[in-house]
């Protein structure tokens, strides 16, 4: 004692190394009052925590008998229990660095002692460094450090060599014992299970031993050290299970309200174990211990810089907490501490714990030495010089509030900051608020924040305090659970008394420690924010400016939801949302999260849903940003860009369009120069670019004609026309029209391009013929569209087509395309066909050239008579398979663009045969819809039985999409009525128009029709002869029709007018009779001829003649169709005798040549199955092709030549004038 207060009084710092239980706490200060230290300031003695600060000065002042609060003092966060006569004042080291702030020098203290130095946290190692600069200022000043367990020479030149007094604690010797757990690892880090064992079985053991040996009654308690509160609550359920009747067992940790930390120090009989944290090392001395547990390990704060991550790890404790903690028995009888770990352990372990300024983010030290304008922090005489990487760090987060700016010096906004009592981040917080109108809420968020959490959740009562907490909990926000609980508990501290409010946190899981810690800070924050002339809002904020606010200080914690959600974070973190967050079971797509730490897994605690663009929005000092993709945007007339922003490495918007020019400004203006005015995307009615858009057009559209790209001027010479005039301010279409309109006063044209400024060559030798504009057709003139542009559909000449001209497009006129493109089409023919063919036509240029003079007919096919020509050269056989027509340029193929009639287009080929055949259902229907003058001119009917109308012309024209279409209209026959219709075909129009002239006919003479059908009656015979195809009934009708035919159509001329058709009424009428008896004769022959033949192929057929019959057979069929009276017409079925007696002689001849007449046959049945093909696609395009009906009948006399030579036929015919017809049959 003696030689400690000697030391005092001669050494400015004195260094006090004593074991733990040698009372240096509490007697170092009143060996201070004896050294005369106190009388011209307070004795100032700091603690690292508020309980210890507040149990020491109890114990000084209950030594000293002193009432608290007189000579001995103590002073806490929110807790000021120092008086004016007070001369010790014991308090957190966090209270002394807060003073600095207002006493810079320390003044009202005349000796500091620091105690439990050894554990060198961030307020500790500051104070240290402050105090050994503030010494050299202030000689008077006396320095005491004390610790347990610390580097004493590492301390002692530190403070220029100070003296080292040891100071011997223990009374009694301490036996340690290792009891190794099998499940250590080389880390010597105790898996969790095995701890609990092993806990159990070391205090097992102990309870085992002293049942035979006399027991230390004074020191029977067991102390256990554990890392954290999880292992303390599942340690005291195992201990409770299995020793319940032996053992009390009490936890002991900061978050335990006063009364349960106060328990382990209330006087008792029976025996304890007490289960603590490191807070039981050197901060509190638990009485009557005998024996301490110790596994080794402890849960240690430690900060990533590289990760930005708050770790919490468990680790290996250093040799001297292992000595600490052994020193925790051994004070009043002899101890015994149990390592569960062995000595090789312990001795290959760090002698010293890694002090925290190592350890942790350095932001708050950086503030408050910038605050304190105390130099680079590099600079400052820490015991252990952080490292550069945490300074440099500290620096990056208060970079990121704001605090400092690029020179690392301090900012308005930091100096505000070093104000705040809170963590900078939260400090960020609530300046921000004071901006977004949200500072009531903030407050309650930020003191919330900056204090230990008041839920309290009982191990045992979980699901219940879960359920009461949920009146607070907000489902998108648990920031907005700080504001929820404040705001109730005000309204009900006013509501009930002190004890009735105590009753509702009790009820409500509630701590009223924390909420009376909570509202002192509180209360402190709204008096520094009015202080500094902050206003809180009187209205309830909003979602969006409290969580806007937020993001100022946690800008660097927001994470974004991937798709096993988990989150990704910035600078590549990955967390998951802590299990007890309200948000946990529905995760949002962002949030942002008030602490991100690292246990077993990384996990963010306190988070909110936020939207991403509030992250650009607040944190747009911090983002980094990518551009790209530069591009032209008609609409705004101005060059854009996307944007991708990052906020650490964390995309927050991938794709954002932004005006370019804020980020390049040449690049800007030359695509607004490239775009606008070289290829005219540019919306402007200005006479300047209505000319030369005019002009370019032309010049590009001759070269889509003569398919080159060398006639226009390059589009580097355009713009270096328009850069050379226009200003280099001129970034998008705002600006260019604002200095047109102003240019053009002073010269009008100064903008027009001329045609030497576009043209590269001359080209004026292009003549219309060999590149038209248009195409003739049978019913009008076509518009051809040219496109330069290979491998697009429409390369080449697109001739654009009404849908209602469709039918009369000629294949074979387009297979020339235009006279500029017929030598390349030529040489591609000529080029496809094999090899050891077109070896013959060399060079094939100059053969194609020679075939081009010899004046072709352009309305026949190409290829047909290109073939005929190169037969006639080398008399070598091409057929139609020889050419590879795959192997053409698409462009030597006209694409045919069909429209309606609004100009839509409705499909477009170069396969024209297979568009027709799609586009007749389009067809009808276009054509149905057209209105004829004369027939539709004041009535909307469509159904006729009269002629109504004044007159059915022969041809009806009428424009569409800019082509003349040329139909032919014609009254068709519905049986019951005649309507209109347009054909696309002279021959279809007058084939439909004859039988709806003979409808209308019919049903303008209904007598007539009665009449015949009554007295031009068959007699039995002929009926039965008949019956084959159909009823009597049949047989009239058929006639009737016939007689009608034969009176009002063969031979007369078709009318178009109402008195035409009334003359022809008149004229048939009066012959109507005579003709019915014309028919009847001709009936009775052909069923009498029909009978002869039936009669012959009918019965028994022998084997040789049967594929004769079948043939005579499909014959018939063929020639007696339904109705074949009616149907087939007058000049066809008088044929029809001779026909069948053709068939007679083939049958009397066919003894003898029936392998000829089977070859004939054969011969005959290719042309029958082309015939039949051709005229099922003709019905089912529901056209007439006259020429496919001249070739069926046509066939029947090739079959009277054939098997019935030496009858004559209606006209010559062959085999070669059958090919011949074929080829005008309609493809």
């Amino acid at each position: 004692r003696d030689e400690i207060i000697s030391a005092i009084k001669s050494n400015q710092v004195v260094i006090i190394a004593g074991e733990t239980g040698s009372g240096k706490t509490t007697q170092l200060p009143k060996m201070c009052l004896d050294a005369g230290q106190g009388v011209k300031g307070l004795i100032g003695h700091t603690q690292p925590r508020r309980l210890a600060a507040r149990t020491v000065s109890t114990r000084i002042a209950e030594e000293l008998s002193s009432e608290l609060g007189s000579i001995v003092g103590y002073k806490v966060r929110f807790q000021d229990n120092v008086s004016e006569n007070s001369y010790i004042k014991l308090m957190t080291d966090g209270i002394l660095l807060a003073e600095i702030q207002q006493d810079r020098y320390l003044e009202r203290y005349d000796t500091i002692i620091i105690d439990e130095a050894h554990e060198r946290s961030l307020n500790i190692d500051f104070l240290l460094g402050y105090l050994k600069t503030l010494l050299r200022r202030r000689k008077d000043l006396k320095l005491i450090i004390t610790s347990a367990t610390i580097d004493h020479e590492r301390f002692s030149s530190h403070f220029e060599n100070a003296p080292i007094i040891v100071v011997s604690g223990r009374t009694y010797p301490v036996t340690v014992f290792y009891q190794p757990m099998e499940e250590v690892g080389s880390d010597a880090v105790l898996d969790s299970d095995a701890v609990e064992r092993g806990v159990l079985d070391a205090i097992q053991g102990i309870l085992d031993v002293e049942q035979g040996a006399n027991s230390h009654l004074d020191a029977q308690d067991i102390l256990v050290f554990l890392p954290g509160e999880r292992e303390i609550r599942n340690v005291a359920d195992l201990l409770r299970r299995h020793l319940r009747d032996q053992l009390e067992v009490l936890p002991l940790y900061s978050r335990l309200s006063n009364a349960e930390q106060n328990r382990v120090f209330a006087k008792h009989a029976n025996r304890r174990v007490v289960l603590a944290t490191n807070v039981a090392e050197t901060s509190i001395t638990v009485p009557n211990i005998g024996f301490v547990v110790d596994p080794g390990t402890a849960r240690v704060s430690r900060y990533s810089y590289r990760t930005k991550v708050h770790r919490l790890p468990v680790e290996a404790i250093s040799q001297a907490s292992a000595n600490q903690r052994m020193g925790r028995c051994g004070r009043i009888a002899p101890g015994i501490c149990i390592r569960l770990y062995d000595e090789e352990s312990f001795l290959s372990r760090d002698a010293f714990t890694d002090p925290e300024i190592l350890r942790s983010n350095l932001a708050s030290v950086i503030l408050q030495m910038k605050s304190l304008r105390l130099g680079e922090v590099g600079d400052f005489p820490f015991i252990n010089p952080p490292d550069e990487k945490l300074i440099n760090d500290g620096y990056r987060l208060l970079s990121e509030l704001g605090a400092v700016g690029d020179q690392k010096e301090l900012t308005g906004l930091g100096r505000i900051l070093a104000r705040l009592p809170v963590d900078p981040r939260v400090g960020r917080m609530l300046i921000a608020a004071n901006d977004f109108g949200c500072l009531k809420e903030l407050i309650s968020i930020g003191s919330g924040l900056s204090l230990p959490e008041p839920w309290s959740r009982p191990h045992e009562k979980r699901a219940e305090a879960d359920l009461k907490h949920k009146l607070f909990k907000d489902k998108e926000s648990d920031f907005l659970a700080f504001v929820n609980l404040w705001d109730i508990h005000e309204v009900k501290r006013q509501e009930l008394s002190a004890g009735g409010l105590k009753r509702w946190y009790k009820e409500h899981f509630i701590s009223y420690l924390r909420m009376r810690e909570w509202r002192d800070l509180h209360r402190q924050l709204k008096l520094i924010v009015q202080d500094m002339g902050w206003k809180l809002n009187q209205q309830p904020a909003d979602y969006q400016s409290v969580h806007q606010a937020i993001l100022t200080g946690y800008l660097s914690h927001v994470g974004m939801r991937e798709e096993d959600n988990n989150f990704l974070g910035t600078r590549n973190r990955k967390f998951n949302l802590f299990p007890g967050s309200s948000l946990s079971n529905k995760p949002p797509k962002w949030m942002v999260a008030a602490e991100i730490v690292e246990t077993h897994k990384v996990f963010a605690r306190t988070v909110a849903k936020i939207d991403p663009e509030w992250i650009e929005s607040v944190g747009k000092s911090q983002l980094s940003y990518r551009h790209f993709e530069p591009h032209w945007e008609k609409k705004r007339a101005a060059a854009v860009a996307f944007q991708e922003s990052s906020l650490f490495g964390l995309v927050v918007s991938p794709k954002k369009k932004i005006d370019f020019s804020l980020v390049d400004t040449a690049q800007s203006r030359e695509i607004f120069i490239y775009n606008a005015l070289v290829a005219g995307d540019y919306f402007s009615r200005a006479p300047f670019h209505i000319h030369n858009r005019k002009l370019v057009d032309e010049i590009g559209y001759l070269e889509d004609k003569s398919r080159r790209r060398d006639i226009l001027v390059d589009d580097l010479v355009l713009y270096g026309w328009f850069d050379e005039r226009l200003p280099d301010n001129i970034l998008n279409g705002k600006g260019f029209e604002k200095w047109r309109k102003n240019a053009e006063r002073k010269q009008p044209a100064c903008l027009f391009l001329s045609e030497n400024d576009v043209i590269a060559k001359d080209v004026m030798s292009e003549t219309a013929h060999s590149f038209p504009d248009n195409v003739e057709v049978s019913g009008g003139t076509l518009k051809i569209d040219y496109l330069f542009e290979p491998g697009k559909k429409q390369d080449g000449i697109n001739v654009v087509v009404p849908v209602t001209l469709i039918n009369q497009l000629n294949e074979a006129s387009l297979e020339w395309l235009v006279p500029g493109l017929e030598l390349e089409k030529c040489i591609a023919l000529m080029k496809s066909l094999p090899k050891a063919i077109r070896k013959n036509y060399v060079p094939v240029p100059d053969v194609a050239g020679r075939f081009l003079q010899s004046n072709p007919d352009r309305n026949k096919s190409l290829i047909q008579q290109l073939t005929q020509f190169l037969r006639q050269q080398t008399r070598i056989d091409i057929k139609a398979g020889d050419w590879n027509l795959t192997s053409l340029s698409a462009h030597l193929k006209a694409n045919v663009q069909v429209v309606d009639a609004g100009g839509k287009l409705l499909q477009e080929s170069r396969d024209i045969a297979s568009l027709k055949l799609d586009m007749q259902a389009s067809f009808k229907e276009a054509i149905s819809n057209v209105r004829v003058e004369g027939v539709h001119d004041k009535q909307s009917k469509t159904q006729f039985t009269s002629w109504d109308f004044d007159n059915v012309p022969e041809a009806y024209e009428f424009e569409q999409n800019g082509a003349q279409v040329k139909t032919y209209p014609a009254l068709v026959d519905h049986e019951t009525y005649v309507s209109v219709h347009l054909c696309d075909a002279v021959a279809d129009a007058n084939s439909k128009h004859q039988k709806g002239i003979l409808r209308l006919c019919m049903l303008g003479l209904p007598q007539q029709i009665k009449y015949l059908k009554k007295h031009c009656s068959l007699n039995k015979k002929v009926a039965l002869q008949y019956a084959p195809f159909g009823s009597q009934q049949s047989l009239a009708d058929g006639i009737a029709y016939a007689a009608f035919y034969r009176s009002f159509i063969h031979r007369q001329a078709l009318p178009r007018t109402r008195d035409e058709f009334s003359r022809l009424l008149e004229t048939g009428r009066a012959i109507l009779i005579d003709e019915a008896n014309v028919i009847t004769a001709l009936v009775e022959e052909i069923l009498s001829l029909h009978h002869q033949v039936s009669k012959k192929i009918s019965g028994q057929v022998p084997i040789a003649r049967v594929n004769c019959y079948q043939d005579i057979k499909q014959q018939l069929r063929n020639l007696f169709v339904v109705d074949w009276i009616g149907r087939v017409s007058y000049r066809n079925l008088q044929d029809f005798p001779r026909y069948l007696k053709a068939v007679l002689l083939r049958i009397d001849r066919l003894q003898g040549n029936i392998d000829r007449d089977k070859h004939q046959a054969d011969q005959l049945k290719q042309y029958r199955d082309q015939y039949e093909e051709r005229q099922q696609r003709r019905d089912n395009d529901g056209v007439f092709d006259p020429y496919l009906d001249n070739y069926r009948w046509m066939l029947e006399e090739y079959r009277v030549s054939l098997f019935a030579q030496g009858m004559k036929t209606a006209y010559p015919v062959s085999e070669k004038r059958l090919n011949k017809l074929w080829e005008d049959v309609l493809l």
